[in-house]
């Protein structure tokens, strides 16, 4: 499967790390190829979601495309937030 970053979503790392918060690109790679729970709620986006630790979960959200995902950005949330996303 093909994965790529819009610039948006390249963006927001730097973004984030100006707030303390390191998400690598590995780690939203890794969320997108094995998420643990897909919101679809917000069609024809895709929202994959990983565990980042306790507290917190990490959401991506992407466009599927012919070959692949589209990155389009990505963010941490409070996991009681999004825990009865399905």
């Amino acid at each position: 499967m093909r994965i790529v970053f819009t610039k948006h979503a390249e963006d927001k790392f730097s973004v984030l790390r100006k707030y303390g918060v390191l998400i690598s690109r590995r780690k939203v790679i890794e969320t997108v190829e094995s998420p643990e729970l897909v919101d679809h709620s917000r069609r024809p986006l895709v929202i994959f979601q990983s565990v980042l630790n306790k507290s917190h979960v990490l959401r991506v959200v992407c466009r599927r495309t012919i070959d692949g995902v589209l990155i389009i950005t990505f963010y941490p949330g409070k996991k009681s937030q999004y825990d009865e996303k399905k």
